[in-house]
């Protein structure tokens, strides 16, 4: 399942879907290097601790991204910046690998032929067709599957370095409870807050940071002198909800970054945080756009968690399919569901998800198993309505929520849903400063046309 995580095959097998049919994910790129025995490569891009990142490698992975961006018909950001940011993916996986390397983890062959057979099954396909999909991209087969190795290794990296580290308190899951559904949630508060992020990369030298600042008061003077701020944010913002002004939606303080909460608790409705806010992203320029009361608490004893019944249509981007041409195929399925047809049988013959079978029904989904642009567009909805296509990592979505209820099942249970949550967000934030920590303690010089330094 792409969109819901306890549905999920794994993280990663919907990543390296993914980026089957967008190889813009930063190992894919990579695995199409030149970088092959007995060639003479005269200049680096990079040098990692004992490795190299030569300038074909990176000349390769920005010219892939950039041609699979204008097939999609999205924006290319300009040359130098793109440049920039890939070599930065790229320098964070050598990095990445290296420490794997240090730590003894390998992944058998055993390991990517069942992630192989999942990514396939993912996509509703025999092995040997989604190969010649693969394949039909302009990547060998044999990339793809060292690039599935390189993702697997990376990703039991992390749940040995961080993700089993986490950990979370009986009193941040009782906190929790009571933002969602619980009798202290008729005090609490729900905010609704656009932001222009302006990214700052891991590890940037200070002139970076500096620019980057800059930049965040640029957009946060023109905010003050009354620009739009939706247009603002889809014009500059470095941010995933770009395109949809910002808009983080209403969510609870506990599923807000802390900074957040902070720099808007003494703002009206549509008032501008007077300052940049700085987060492990970047820059933030923040706006309130309003307040409302949370759900109230249940006469129950026990606190409540709220679940919702929800359907969606996914229509993947790639393979031909552009931005566009996906939107406005759910545009036109939303339309004839509207004039009476059945969301169900619609599902069952277009969406491109493992749901498609049961009509797209994706069951009873509690806070914070979903993607975020999937949740928020969730949340918005009344019982019956249909969204608007709605974009993610995954492609658009058509969404119509079924009904909304109480989470069923023992005080544990509802424990164990909130502990989820939670260990999922802290989780993200522990990885960043982990990735960051280790980009500062390994040796990374960009030299960018300079010849191959000797080892």
């Amino acid at each position: 399942m792409a969109i819901v995580n306890k549905l999920r095959l794994a993280t990663l097998a919907a990543v390296l879907a993914a980026a089957a049919l967008a190889p813009a994910t930063p190992a894919m790129a990579q695995a199409l290097s030149a970088k092959t025995a007995g060639q003479t490569v005269d200049s680096v891009a990079a040098i990692v601790n004992d490795d190299v990142i030569t300038v074909r490698e990176l000349d390769e992975r920005v010219g892939l991204i950039a041609r699979r961006l204008q097939q999609q018909h999205a924006p290319v950001p300009p040359q130098d910046q793109l440049r920039s940011q890939v070599l930065d993916q790229m320098v964070l996986e050598r990095i990445q690998l290296e420490k794997a390397k240090e730590d003894g983890i390998v992944v058998s062959d055993a390991d990517i032929q069942k992630t192989l057979q999942r990514l396939a099954a993912a996509n509703n396909l025999p092995l040997d067709v989604y190969r010649s999909r693969i394949e039909a991209e302009g990547v060998p087969w044999s990339v793809f599957t060292r690039d599935a190795r390189n993702e697997l290794t990376l990703s039991k990296l992390r749940e040995k370095e961080v993700d089993s580290k986490v950990t979370v308190s009986d009193a941040e899951v009782a906190n929790y409870i009571a933002s969602q559904r619980g009798p202290g949630a008729r005090a609490q508060q729900d905010l609704r807050i656009e932001h222009i992020l302006v990214k700052v990369p891991a590890g940037a030298a200070p002139d970076v940071v500096a620019a980057a600042q800059k930049k965040a008061e640029a957009i946060l003077q023109q905010a003050k002198s009354g620009s739009k701020f939706e247009s603002l944010a889809k014009d500059d913002s470095q941010a995933a909800d770009a395109k949809q002004g910002g808009d983080l939606g209403f969510k609870a303080p506990g599923n807000l970054p802390d900074a957040f909460v902070k720099a808007v608790s003494q703002l009206r409705p549509g008032e501008l945080a007077a300052d940049l806010v700085r987060t492990d992203d970047g820059f933030e320029v923040l706006r309130l756009v309003d307040r409302r009361i949370g759900v109230g608490g249940s006469a129950a004893d026990a606190p409540k968690l709220v679940q919702t019944h929800v359907r969606h249509i996914l229509i993947r981007v790639g393979e031909g399919q552009s931005e566009a041409a996906a939107r406005q195929k759910l545009l036109d399925i939303r339309q004839q569901i509207e004039a009476g047809g059945d969301f169900a049988q619609f599902a069952r013959t277009y969406s491109q998800d493992g749901s498609a079978s049961q009509g797209g029904d994706l069951g009873w989904i509690s806070p914070g198993e979903t993607v975020p642009e999937f949740e928020r567009a969730m949340n918005d909805l009344k019982d019956g309505e249909i969204s608007e296509p709605v974009r993610s990592e995954y492609g658009y979505h058509l969404i119509q929520v079924e009904g909304r209820r109480e989470a069923e099942g023992s005080v544990q249970h509802q424990m164990d849903l909130a502990r989820q949550a939670i260990g999922q967000r802290k989780a993200e934030q522990a990885y960043s400063d982990w990735l960051r920590q280790l980009r500062d303690t390994a040796y990374v010089q960009y030299k960018i046309g300079g010849p191959i330094a000797q080892q």
